[in-house]
């Protein structure tokens, strides 16, 4: 629990699943933001006034009218997501995620569904985690410079360090209209473990850095744990409240969503669906069994990885079906928690085996031309042949180490 950091490609496809979810989200709503949580929409400024007084609920969209504020936060919302996205100054960009989501959900509450709501949860929860420990430029950097993260200067983290602190400076002075006096300390006590970290890094990375390791990695550790067991009460209240449902019980809840038309981008395919009576009680029946059924597979990795499959399938289904892509997205990102690390090790491998081919075939092409060029072959750029791209030299994988390298406390 505190020697090294568990789940790291686990940690990280949350990482960019909820990224690309909510930055997908923000581009595709651009043209309807001023409708969705802006000046237009039919939650106006004096009943969100109205709603944070009574909720305390976190948002710096209240703190002025104007719309080039609106603007200006909107577009830090899809800044902090593509930065999360790609991993870049992964602590600092997770804050500035986690801001842009509750600003603009809390903004709007009732302008959302399931899916805006994990990502709520999951916003805070990246905020204490090392989820750029792996598919990051972060990772990146520090592979190309070990001594940046060891204590070799640098100018980008005290500026942005600098600027994240006037932001909270600001939110301190409006904190009558920006939520939970706590939440403003959880964000304090962020900034500060920052400026700690940088400080230890750069003028004493002997023990007192290894403590920071230690701390970190328990406060990783336990929050991995947590999105497990919050992924885990999602399915279990879900199957529970389902079997109490009498459309549920005789097998026909399918049925009256397919028949939505609010429900129903393809109008052929869920009518072709919804007359299949034994298909809609079979899925139907499976939803709650797989629902219900799913947190106690984890005591066994090979049945929870069928029914992972299963409701990864389910989740797709419901994208293409009833139209819900981001909440889809938002519910296979949370499920890929429990995805197993041989299979993420297995995906990365043929991802930068296909890069390292495509580079080879675009030099191809540069020194001979399309027509002598041949088709890249199998040679390695180091002259290596046959060389499996997971092999040893991946992060958090140990030479020779086989199966067991691949096993974490995700399975």
């Amino acid at each position: 629990m505190t020697g090294t950091v568990l789940g790291p490609y686990q940690a990280a496809v949350v990482r960019i699943g909820f990224a690309a979810t909510w930055l997908f989200f923000l581009l595709r709503e651009y043209p309807h933001r001023h409708e969705l949580y802006g000046p237009d929409g039919p939650w106006g400024w004096d009943l969100a006034e109205r709603l944070i007084a009574d909720n305390r609920s976190f948002t710096v969209l209240l703190w002025t009218d104007s719309a080039l504020w609106f603007e200006a936060v909107y577009a830090l919302a899809v800044v902090g997501a593509a930065l999360l996205l790609v991993g870049w100054r992964t602590r600092a960009s997770s804050v500035l995620f986690m801001v842009g989501v509750l600003s603009l959900q809390n903004r709007s509450v009732f302008m959302g569904d399931g899916g805006d709501n994990v990502i709520h949860i999951m916003a805070v929860y990246l905020t204490l985690t090392r989820c750029g420990h792996v598919w990051s430029l972060d990772a990146r950097r520090r592979a190309r410079a070990p001594g940046r993260e060891r204590g070799a200067s640098d100018a980008v983290g005290p500026v942005l360090w600098s600027l994240l602190g006037i932001g909270l400076l600001a939110a301190t002075l409006f904190r009558h209209v920006s939520g939970e006096g706590w939440f403003l300390g959880f964000l304090w006590l962020l900034w500060v473990a920052q400026g700690v970290w940088w400080l230890v890094s750069r003028f004493a990375p002997g023990q007192p850095r290894t403590l920071l390791d230690i701390i970190g990695n328990a406060v990783h550790n336990a929050t991995l744990g947590v999105i497990m067991a919050e992924v885990c009460l999602i399915y279990a209240t879900a199957g529970w409240y389902k079997i109490q449902g009498s459309r549920w019980q005789d097998g026909t809840a399918l049925y009256y969503p397919l028949k939505l038309d609010y429900f129903s981008p393809w109008p052929a395919l869920s009518d072709l669906l919804a007359h299949a009576s034994l298909v809609v009680l079979i899925i139907t029946y499976g939803t709650v069994i797989v629902q219900v059924a799913f947190p106690f597979t984890l005591l066994n990795r090979r049945v929870k990885n069928v029914l992972l499959a299963v409701m990864i399938a389910e989740h797709a289904g419901i994208a293409v079906l009833l139209g819900l892509p981001f909440f889809s997205l938002a519910m296979i990102t949370a499920d890929a928690v429990f995805l197993p690390t041989v299979f993420l090790l297995w995906t990365e491998g043929r991802v930068l085996r296909a890069g390292r081919r495509l580079r080879q075939v675009g030099s191809a092409w540069a020194r001979k031309g399309p027509r002598d060029s041949g088709g890249g072959g199998g040679t390695g750029a180091d002259g290596s042949r046959g060389a499996d791209a997971s092999g040893a030299h991946l992060p958090g994988q140990r030479p020779g180490s086989g199966d067991a390298a691949g096993r974490t406390l995700v399975g």
